[in-house]
């Protein structure tokens, strides 16, 4: 078993807190020294009780998403022989209401664009397999219920 671990810290302050009018920011701490700024996301508490530049929950879900899609379709790409030069994916997490009657983030869709260089390319096909055995395999995907859907980009 590996265990993965994210400290997060919120502090009141001086300000109020039972009239729901509070800084929603706070910070999350990962163990190799970064420290993110994070607060609610502004579409569902307003500023100034949220931080517009700190990264929300909701965003953090759709970069963990598309971030462990990628890592995995990069190191597949390497090992059949893809040079990889750049990947970009501008994801995006759509939040509904659930077949439960729960709001809940009901689809990611990753929208990737990637460069290769070298003598060896992949054509279509070869990228949509690269993509799907990607997918089967990243492991932040498996733990979801919501559903993912890759849209690859020229």
């Amino acid at each position: 078993m590996k265990q993965f671990t994210a400290r997060l810290a919120w502090r009141r302050g001086a300000q109020p807190f039972l009239d729901q009018r509070y800084s929603r920011a706070h910070t999350w701490d990962f163990d190799g020294g970064a420290t993110v700024p994070a607060s609610s996301s502004p579409l569902s508490v307003p500023p100034p009780m949220s931080d517009t530049a700190a990264v929300d929950p909701e965003e953090a879900l759709v970069a963990a998403v598309s971030s462990c899609h990628m890592l995995f379709f990069l190191s597949l790409a390497a090992q059949r022989g893809y040079l990889v030069d750049a990947y970009d994916d501008p994801a995006v997490g759509e939040m509904d209401v659930d077949a439960d009657g729960k709001t809940a983030m009901t689809l990611i869709r990753l929208r990737p664009a990637v460069a290769f260089s070298g003598n060896k390319r992949p054509d279509a096909a070869a990228i949509a397999a690269l993509h799907h055995a990607a997918h089967e395999r990243c492991y932040i995907a498996n733990s979801l219920k919501t559903a993912i859907v890759i849209e690859e980009r020229a």
